[in-house]
């Protein structure tokens, strides 16, 4: 990825399952940072696809409310989304709302194992909040199915 112009719309960890050996590195990674960007990814989405619902409105309005979120103006419902400002420049969408795309290059097993010992995890990939590949040493892409079942990437597209 050095030489590759990927658009800031990237978040890397150096990592290599040969080093690996207990494969405690690839657990926290999808248990800790793989989470967390699929929270961060979720708040945008939500809040560029119905800011209503899942945003919080006119960041010009708000009033805070405890540790909780906002309301907008002097009543209404606690939001707890991103203001539309945030997502929206008065003219178009400044965040794209696309799912979380996370590529891990690691044998199948082990992402399996990973899925089966971690309920959040699973959740995340069984339910579709995100779409998880996998990189194998010879270049092949693998995309997560579902019920701990993978496809080659382009077989998954079509």
């Amino acid at each position: 990825t050095k030489h590759l112009d990927l658009g800031g719309r990237v978040f890397l960890h150096d990592y290599d399952w040969r080093k690996d050996s207990d494969f405690r590195v690839l657990d926290l990674i999808m248990t800790a940072p793989m989470v967390v960007a699929s929270w961060i990814n979720l708040q945008y989405y939500g809040s560029a696809v119905n800011n209503r619902a899942f945003g919080s409105g006119n960041k010009t309005l708000h009033n805070v409310v405890g540790a909780l979120g906002v309301l907008e103006g002097n009543g209404g419902d606690v939001r707890t989304g991103l203001p539309w400002q945030s997502v929206h420049d008065g003219r178009a969408l400044v965040h794209e709302p696309l799912r979380l795309n996370v590529f891990i290059a690691a044998p199948l097993d082990q992402l399996n194992r990973v899925i089966s010992a971690h309920e959040s995890v699973r959740q995340l990939v069984e339910n579709k909040w995100i779409h998880l590949f996998a990189i194998e040493d010879d270049g092949a892409i693998h995309r997560y199915w579902g019920g701990l079942c993978w496809a080659s990437a382009e077989v998954a597209l079509r």
